[in-house]
Parts: structure tokens; C-alpha cells; sequence
């Protein structure tokens, strides 16, 4: 039976997912939410966005240990969560070697933490761990590392700007045109028509942002938003893999219209590693 009002003067239909398997109104509605708070940070005290990021890799880290947990997997959360926020903050005064300094000093934290649980699945705990620490907020310091420069909005604007085109021009082509599976046994929903279109709109998008909020080149734009869309879209597989391996749909229930935080996150840790990189290389930050 259908949903209806009793009494009411017509039908009213349930909400549905998308052709994507989202449910769109609410996806999007979060989404415009997320990028609000980002733009509002960037635009008045750039290093709140820091504090973004941090609070985004907190939430995710016990999100990915929730998940590892109901497989059987104990991650060591209080070291991972503490030591994650060090690692973040740390590469802000710091950059590179706070950042690192942190990450080996919690990775060694982890091994001592796990002690207690005795021999039975040590490694198979201590390996979560520290590709928890690893895969969330040590690629999450790349992003903090963005703002530290003088220009560091325009760096954070063009990642954040960079991930999103690569999401909506895949979304679009994929829903619309997408024939061809990219990767059937791992995302079936992702084709190559999908992402066909993020690369035609991370570059374009790309190019106008590294020319105009960067002053570098068009081709340094366009490269870089290539490479946004690569990395974005490995980062979205990886998480299909690992929730596939977990037997889930979602790693929690945080977004509507998206599942958990980290389900959003996934494309961007890897893609902040790749912007720290091509940006300083390209537009090497002000002395």
C-alpha cells in the first residue's frame, strides 16, 4: 500500500532514493550544511577550519572502529581519537614534523595499548589501529596543513572545490549516462561514464580555481583537478572495499542521505593528501 495522508487531499509518497541509491533532498540539504560551516570558517578565521577537520576525524575515527568492532576488530579508540587530534594540530605550528612526530608516538601508544588484551588477534588489532591513525586523521593533517600558508583559504577552497566538482560531474554523468560499470564487484554504482564526467569537471573546475584563487596556471589547474578526481574517486573504492570486507552498507548513520561521516570523508582524505603535494609544487606558498 502506498503512504497516505487519512483525509487528506492526495497521496503522499514516501521519500525515495535516487537513481544513485541516495536519498537526494536530504543529501543535498546536508551537503549545503557541511559546505556552509566550511565557507564560513575559511571566510572569517581561517584556522577554524582546522577545528573542522579535527572534530570531522574524531567523529569518523569512532565510526571506523564502531564498524571494525562489529567484525570482530578492536581498535585502540582512545589512543587513535587523542593521538588523531595531536596529529592535527600538531601539523598546524609545525606542519610535516609535528604531524609525523605525533603519528609514530600514537602508532607506538596503540602496540602498548593492545598489551592487555593478551596474544589472541594482537597483530590483526594492531594493524586496525594504526591504519586508523593512518587512513583518517594523518590524511586529514594535510587538509589542516592547506591553511597555514598566507594563502592558505584559496589552497582549502580549491581542494574542498575540486572534491565536490568531482562528486556532482560524476553523480550527474553517472546517473544520466552511465552504461559501463567501472568497478562491478566493489561499487557497481560507479561507471566510467560517471567519471568521465568528474574529470571533465574537476579539471574545468580546477583550472578556474588555481588561476583565480592561486595565480598559477591553467594547466597546473587542470592537472590538479585531475588529479582531485583520481584520488577522490580511490578513496570512495577503498571504503566500498572495506565496508564490503566488514559486511555494511554504511559506516554509521550521522548524514541523512549519506550515511556516516566517514562515508563523505572518503574522498577527501586521500584527495587532501594530493592537494598538499600538487599545490606546493605548482604554487609553492609565500615565504
Amino acid at each position: 500500500m502506498g503512504a497516505q495522508v487519512a483525509g487528506g487531499p492526495a497521496d503522499v509518497p514516501a521519500s525515495k532514493p535516487s537513481r544513485a541509491g541516495r536519498d537526494l533532498r536530504a543529501a543535498i540539504l546536508v551537503g549545503a550544511g557541511l559546505g556552509a560551516m566550511i565557507i564560513v570558517s575559511l571566510l572569517t578565521v581561517k584556522e577554524t577550519f582546522i577545528g573542522i577537520v579535527a572534530a570531522a576525524a574524531a567523529v569518523s575515527t569512532w565510526e571506523i572502529a564502531n564498524a571494525f568492532k562489529k567484525a570482530g576488530i578492536n581498535v585502540a579508540l582512545w589512543p587513535a581519537l587523542i593521538g588523531g587530534q595531536a596529529i592535527i594540530w600538531l601539523s598546524w605550528p609545525l606542519e610535516r614534523s609535528g604531524m609525523m612526530t605525533a603519528f609514530v608516538v600514537t602508532a607506538l601508544v596503540c602496540m602498548i595499548w593492545r598489551f592487555r588484551g593478551g596474544s589472541d588477534g594482537y597483530l590483526r588489532d594492531l594493524s586496525a589501529s594504526v591504519f586508523t591513525i593512518a587512513y583518517i586523521p594523518l590524511f586529514a593533517a594535510f587538509a589542516a596543513m592547506l591553511v597555514v600558508p598566507e594563502d592558505g583559504a584559496g589552497r582549502a577552497f580549491a581542494f574542498i572545490i575540486g572534491v565536490v566538482l568531482s562528486d556532482v560531474g560524476g553523480y550527474a554523468a553517472g546517473v544520466f549516462l552511465g552504461k559501463h560499470p567501472m568497478a562491478p564487484t566493489i561499487s557497481p554504482k560507479k561507471s566510467w561514464e560517471g567519471f568521465a564526467g568528474s574529470l571533465t569537471a574537476g579539471a574545468v573546475g580546477g583550472a578556474i580555481t588555481v588561476t583565480t584563487l592561486l595565480d598559477g596556471q591553467w594547466w597546473q589547474g587542470a592537472l590538479f583537478g585531475i588529479a582531485l578526481v583520481v584520488t577522490a574517486t580511490a578513496g570512495d573504492l577503498v571504503e566500498s572495499l572495506i565496508k564490503r570486507d566488514l559486511g555494511i552498507k554504511d559506516m554509521g548513520t550521522l548524514l541523512p542521505g549519506h550515511g556516516g561521516l566517514m562515508d563523505r570523508m572518503d574522498s577527501l582524505l586521500p584527495s587532501a593528501v594530493a592537494s598538499w603535494l600538487l599545490l606546493h609544487l605548482f604554487v609553492p606558498p609565500p615565504l
